[in-house]
Protein backbone atom coordinates (compact mmCIF):
# COMPACT_ATOMS: atom_id res chain seq x y z
CA UNK A 1 0.00 0.00 0.00
CA UNK A 2 1.15 3.44 0.28
CA UNK A 3 1.52 6.21 3.31
CA UNK A 4 -1.65 7.92 4.11
CA UNK A 5 -1.85 11.06 5.99
CA UNK A 6 -4.44 9.85 8.71
CA UNK A 7 -2.21 7.76 10.61
CA UNK A 8 0.90 10.25 10.50
CA UNK A 9 0.85 12.76 13.99
CA UNK A 10 3.77 14.93 15.11
CA UNK A 11 4.58 14.09 19.08
CA UNK A 12 7.48 16.86 19.17
CA UNK A 13 8.55 18.78 16.23
CA UNK A 14 11.94 20.42 17.07
CA UNK A 15 12.88 23.59 16.55
CA UNK A 16 15.32 22.66 14.14
CA UNK A 17 18.15 22.98 16.35
CA UNK A 18 20.29 19.66 17.59
CA UNK A 19 17.07 17.64 18.93
CA UNK A 20 14.94 15.47 16.12
CA UNK A 21 11.57 15.76 15.61
CA UNK A 22 9.52 12.36 16.39
CA UNK A 23 6.30 11.71 14.84
CA UNK A 24 3.70 8.45 15.30
CA UNK A 25 1.95 6.62 12.71
CA UNK A 26 -0.53 4.09 12.19
CA UNK A 27 -1.09 1.63 9.36
CA UNK A 28 -2.41 -1.64 7.99
CA UNK A 29 0.74 -1.67 6.01
CA UNK A 30 3.50 -4.23 7.52
CA UNK A 31 6.41 -2.33 8.49
CA UNK A 32 8.49 -3.76 5.16
CA UNK A 33 6.57 -1.56 3.07
CA UNK A 34 6.75 1.79 5.42
CA UNK A 35 10.46 1.23 5.62
CA UNK A 36 11.01 0.84 1.98
CA UNK A 37 12.72 3.95 0.42
CA UNK A 38 10.11 6.17 -0.71
CA UNK A 39 7.30 5.41 1.55
CA UNK A 40 7.62 8.64 3.17
CA UNK A 41 8.64 11.11 0.19
CA UNK A 42 5.03 13.05 0.18
CA UNK A 43 6.66 14.40 3.72
CA UNK A 44 10.33 15.26 1.97
CA UNK A 45 9.65 18.80 2.96
CA UNK A 46 8.64 17.78 6.93
CA UNK A 47 10.96 14.74 7.45
CA UNK A 48 14.55 15.81 7.92
CA UNK A 49 17.57 13.24 8.65
CA UNK A 50 17.50 12.00 12.19
CA UNK A 51 14.06 12.64 12.98
CA UNK A 52 12.18 9.41 14.91
CA UNK A 53 8.91 8.15 13.87
CA UNK A 54 6.90 5.49 15.99
CA UNK A 55 5.43 2.95 13.34
CA UNK A 56 2.20 0.82 14.64
CA UNK A 57 2.46 -1.52 11.64
CA UNK A 58 0.26 -4.56 10.90
CA UNK A 59 1.17 -8.59 10.04
CA UNK A 60 -2.18 -9.67 9.71
CA UNK A 61 -3.96 -9.10 12.80
CA UNK A 62 -1.38 -8.39 15.15
CA UNK A 63 0.15 -5.05 15.94
CA UNK A 64 3.71 -4.71 15.25
CA UNK A 65 5.76 -1.34 16.88
CA UNK A 66 9.01 -0.34 16.02
CA UNK A 67 11.15 2.62 15.42
CA UNK A 68 12.62 4.05 12.17
CA UNK A 69 14.64 6.97 11.85
CA UNK A 70 15.31 9.28 8.68
CA UNK A 71 18.75 8.01 7.07
CA UNK A 72 18.38 10.08 4.21
CA UNK A 73 16.36 12.83 2.56
CA UNK A 74 17.27 13.78 -0.66
CA UNK A 75 15.89 15.22 -3.54
CA UNK A 76 12.30 14.35 -2.20
CA UNK A 77 12.99 10.70 -1.92
CA UNK A 78 12.57 9.91 1.77
CA UNK A 79 14.61 6.95 3.53
CA UNK A 80 14.01 5.52 6.87
CA UNK A 81 16.05 2.77 8.58
CA UNK A 82 14.74 -0.54 8.84
CA UNK A 83 13.79 -0.15 12.07
CA UNK A 84 14.21 -1.72 15.58
CA UNK A 85 10.64 -4.02 16.59
CA UNK A 86 9.92 -2.98 20.32
CA UNK A 87 9.01 -6.41 21.84
CA UNK A 88 6.78 -6.70 25.00
CA UNK A 89 5.81 -9.52 27.30
CA UNK A 90 2.25 -9.49 28.79
CA UNK A 91 2.32 -12.78 30.65
CA UNK A 92 -0.87 -12.17 32.64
Amino acid sequence: MAYSADGFTAYSASKRGNAPSMYGYKTTDTIADVNTSGYFNSLSSLLEVGDVIHCVTSTGSTAVVTLVYVVSNASGVVDVTDGTTLSATDSD
